[in-house]
């Protein structure tokens, strides 16, 4: 796509940073023991994914002037959480899920003892990377603390475990527009939007720059939710690499359950749009985030 007279190719550009960010992800479970724990951990975190939430911690760094490589195991630290939530939503007392990025989730592949522990073990170890941060050049130790802070607030009960609580407390329930962006800020958006602003914490991003990173990532959050609900109606089980229809057979409040599919596209077309405004303080630098955004309302998985 043409920016100016410009050729961004954001295709080449996010297979770069996954890749730096898998390579990284491979070796981080080399000290685990014992061989059980890693297996189950790797069997999560290493399936085939599209790893949004560190790419857009990269992202956020290159922004804001930093090389994606100062950010690099704050990036890992939010997959190793990602994948933690994603193990544990799939137990039995969660949503009981069979499949996961297209493998036996953790449960059915090990057993749930070994799941909840490799979930625990994950968790863990994000925030060991976030004080990792601290040795790499170019970091100040004060930025990877706030970033663990803002790492810690977006995982908890006042971002995603609050939000996971909620989804499952409205399950059934005639839930409000209001309601249900409350639900989706929490569970889905509050670590997207983290991601964002760690990557401007350690970058030593100005306040403006760190405002407009937190703005697009709100924006975005809810772009993304709203986009797995429509998938979750008329996606392709074999792209998602998970079942589909699981939202509506476990009653749970959707955006197209709430407004049909229509109104939820349109929903996720204007959140596309604030989310590229947001960009504009970034100018050129802002290119990859403006693609992100499409990338996370156009996909098909």
């Amino acid at each position: 796509m043409k920016s100016g007279t410009e050729f961004f190719d954001f295709q080449r550009y996010y297979a770069s940073r996954r890749t730096l960010v898998e390579k990284s992800l491979r070796g981080a479970l080399a000290a685990i023991k014992p061989v059980r724990l890693k297996e189950a951990m790797a069997h999560s975190l290493m399936a085939p994914a599209k790893r949004l939430r560190p790419v857009l911690v990269l992202a956020a760094a290159e922004a804001c002037g930093a090389p994606g490589s100062r950010v690099l195991p704050t990036a890992c630290a939010f997959e190793f959480l990602h994948t933690y939530s994603l193990i544990h939503d799939d137990l039995p007392a969660m949503d009981d899920d069979d499949l996961r990025r297209g493998r036996p989730t953790c449960h059915k592949a090990f057993d749930e003892a070994t799941a909840i522990l490799a979930g625990d073990a994950l968790l863990t170890l994000a925030f060991e990377w976030v004080a990792l941060n601290a040795r790499c050049k170019g970091v100040r130790a004060k930025d990877a603390l706030e970033a663990s802070r803002v790492l810690a607030k977006a995982a908890g009960g006042e971002g995603m475990v609050g939000g996971q609580m909620a989804d499952m407390l409205g399950e059934g329930k005639k839930v409000s527009l209001a309601g249900l962006k409350a639900i989706h800020a929490g569970k889905t958006g509050a670590l997207i939007v983290a991601a964002l602003e760690a990557g401007a914490v350690l970058a030593g991003a100005l306040a403006l720059r760190r405002r407009a990173l937190v703005a697009y990532g709100r924006h975005l959050g809810l772009a993304f939710q709203v986009a797995d609900d429509i998938l979750d109606v008329e996606g392709d089980q074999a792209k998602l690499g998970k079942r589909v229809g699981g939202d509506a057979k476990a009653q749970k409040a959707t955006y197209p359950a709430l407004l049909g599919l229509q109104k939820a596209k349109k929903i996720a077309h204007n959140q596309l749009l604030l989310a590229v405004a947001a960009l504009e303080p970034f100018g050129r630098k802002g290119e990859p985030l403006r693609h992100l955004a499409r990338f996370v309302v156009e996909r098909d998985r």
